[in-house]
């Protein structure tokens, strides 16, 4: 490895569980961190126990997919396919407040990082603002488009605010990324990277991939997008993973990466590394890796393997330890140094 840093990360601790694990939001400071799942409970896994549980929180929540998720010093945030918003009491596992937020299926969470602003975004193709201390609607974020191209749905499955909080970028299922100004919620700019989308005009008629995470660089001048290569059985998540760099001053593409033999299928989530030097972006098709990218090249520098599809995964603050959580498992993954 010719990068003049270390992310030999190793599995340490592994965890089974009957539901897939859609969603996480970890604890800062801790190994402790919640997950949203398949059966549409909510769990607090503490993975620093010697013998990791996932426990159920055992109040009324969610009635389908928990797909998203995010906190704050207070409160644990999660919505789901069931168009619900909920708000839980971090302290008791309580539901405090829970509203239809959306008209069709909600896709993901993002807490701003004041803790004040909490995104989210649905199928409706609106990226909704809401405050976290009242529960109002701050803003009503419109601008993808409801149909591709080919007039069928489309789908808003991210959203990710800039590390200082004054901008939001949304993505959707064509490509299509919007940046937002998170104090007058106007846009500011659009990106397109239709290369995460594959449509079968033919055998299926059908659409797949898709923009499925975004991430800022911690200096917030670049702006990484996540998805899948162009598929060649739309049946099947049967492409490597694909991210797209742009600069944000040029809003010009400036890189495509490629995910090797072990890195097929979906870019799920991506963390930088606290100081930029690295990012880790994680994902799968039936099954899961991680893999860690040199922004300075940029290029990808390793690929660790995993044994499920990797959903969504957390790096702690210091860089060492990684969190991640997917079908029917979670993985801890240690720095050796």
């Amino acid at each position: 490895m010719d990068a003049q840093f270390n992310t030999n990360f190793v599995s340490k601790k592994e965890l089974s569980h009957k539901h897939i694990a859609f969603s996480m939001a970890r604890i800062p400071g801790s190994g402790h961190y919640y997950h949203g799942a398949s059966d549409s409970g909510v769990y607090q896994v503490d993975h620093a126990a010697e013998k990791p549980e996932a426990k159920r929180f055992t109040a009324e929540g969610h009635s389908s997919y928990v797909l998203g998720m995010a906190l704050n010093s207070r409160h644990l945030f999660t919505g789901g396919w069931d168009k619900n918003l909920i708000w839980w009491d971090r302290e008791t596992g309580n539901a405090v407040r829970k509203q239809k937020a959306h008209d069709k299926w909600l896709r993901g969470v993002e807490v701003s990082p004041c803790g004040k602003q909490l995104a989210t975004v649905s199928d409706d193709m609106v990226c909704r603002i809401w405050s976290t201390e009242t529960g109002s609607l701050l803003a009503e974020l419109k601008g993808h488009k409801a149909q591709t191209p080919t007039n069928y749905p489309s789908m808003l499955f991210c959203a990710r605010y800039s590390p200082d909080g004054s901008r939001l970028a949304t993505g959707d299922k064509v490509g299509h990324v919007i940046i937002w100004d998170t104090e007058s919620f106007k846009p500011l700019q659009t990106l397109d990277a239709p290369g995460h989308y594959t449509w079968d005009p033919t055998a299926r008629r059908h659409s797949i991939g898709g923009l499925r995470s975004i991430a800022f660089t911690p200096d917030s001048k670049q702006l990484y997008t996540g998805g899948i290569h162009k598929i060649g059985n739309v049946d099947h998540l049967g492409a490597k993973a694909r991210i797209e760099i742009f600069d944000l001053e040029t809003s010009e593409s400036l890189a495509v990466l490629s995910g090797g033999d072990k890195s097929k299928g979906l870019v799920e989530h991506m963390e930088f590394q606290r100081d930029g030097k690295w990012l880790v972006a994680g994902g799968g098709d039936h099954k899961g890796w991680l893999m860690f990218i040199d922004p300075s090249q940029p290029k990808i520098i390793r690929e660790v393997p995993l044994p499920m599809h990797v959903h969504e995964f957390n790096l702690n603050e210091v860089g060492n330890q990684i969190f991640t959580v997917g079908h029917e498992k979670s993985v801890r993954l240690d720095l050796q140094v």
